[in-house]
């Protein structure tokens, strides 16, 4: 016991204590788990976030995939039609070049000529309207991407790989190949 200045006895043992080196662990121990238990959250917090970012970025991706697929449908939906049509037109260009002058003279046959000619420029009317268009070839240089060559011709004329014959029109739709040309290219004589 110790008297304070008053003379009255303190009793040291009622004193408060401080923590002892012995107590701080115990303290410490219980705060550890809610800090590990708080940065488990915060990481699980985390991963989260990035999941719902690439969740929200491949949604985005696949709404730009089906809008594309939906624009391409309408732009060349009539893709197989067309093709198939490229064969009535090469029927109808191949009556009209068979013709002779002499039948093109002729006033019995003139009428039906007319209406083949007629019908050829609707139908090419309806070609471009529908973004068809037909593949350039004679004395450009082969480009696989649009032209088959068919055969090499020797010729001292044109350069080796030029296309100098056509035996088969070649079509775009927009910016697809509907039927690639097919063609005679030259080479070297």
């Amino acid at each position: 016991m110790t008297t304070q200045e008053n003379d009255t006895p303190v009793d040291d043992s009622a004193t408060p204590e401080t923590p002892t080196a012995t107590d701080a662990p115990e303290a410490v121990a219980t705060e550890q788990p809610e800090n590990d238990e708080v940065a488990q959250l915060h990481e699980q917090i985390a991963g989260l976030q990035q999941d719902l970012l690439y969740a929200r970025a491949e949604t985005q991706n696949v709404r730009r995939r089906g809008e594309k697929e939906v624009a391409d449908a309408h732009a060349y939906a009539a893709t197989k039609f067309a093709r198939d049509i490229l064969s009535v037109a090469d029927n109808l260009g191949r009556a009209l070049a068979a013709l002779s002058d002499e039948q093109r003279a002729s006033d019995a046959i003139k009428p039906l000529i007319t209406g083949l000619e007629a019908t050829e420029r609707e139908l090419l009317g309806v070609f471009e309207r529908n973004g068809i268009t037909r593949i350039a070839a004679i004395g450009l240089p082969l480009d696989p991407n649009q032209h088959q060559a068919m055969l090499e011709i020797p010729s001292s004329e044109a350069e080796p790989g030029t296309i100098v014959q056509e035996m088969q029109a070649g079509y775009m739709m927009k910016d697809r190949l509907l039927r690639p040309a097919m063609v005679a290219v030259a080479k070297a004589g």
